[in-house]
């Protein structure tokens, strides 16, 4: 018997229901979502999620809050990104 979703991956268990573009998109995110992540704590790509927003490392156990599909959110990528540059400039001021 042949694959029946080579083309459409995890998404083909919605078939022909809810659109071509929503199908992708859904896919595009559950992808990312049921990917090995890395522990902040231990750095093993060894997270996975257990509900919205709760990850779980199942090497060294470390439970954290993130993004619902990721986990680490976009939101918090800038932030982090931000608060970086800040403190470069903070530096570059001081040695100055």
């Amino acid at each position: 018997m042949t694959r029946r979703t080579k083309k459409v991956g995890i998404s083909g268990r919605l078939g022909p229901r809810y659109g071509v573009k929503i199908r992708r998109l859904i896919r595009e995110i559950e992808t990312k979502e049921k990917m090995k992540h890395e522990c902040p704590n231990c750095k093993y790509e060894r997270v996975s999620r257990k509900s919205t927003g709760i990850w779980v490392c199942s090497h060294c156990g470390t439970k954290f809050a993130g993004g619902a599909y990721l986990p680490v959110s976009t939101s918090a990528m800038k932030a982090e990104k931000r608060l970086a540059e800040l403190q470069a400039a903070k530096e570059e001021k001081k040695e100055a």
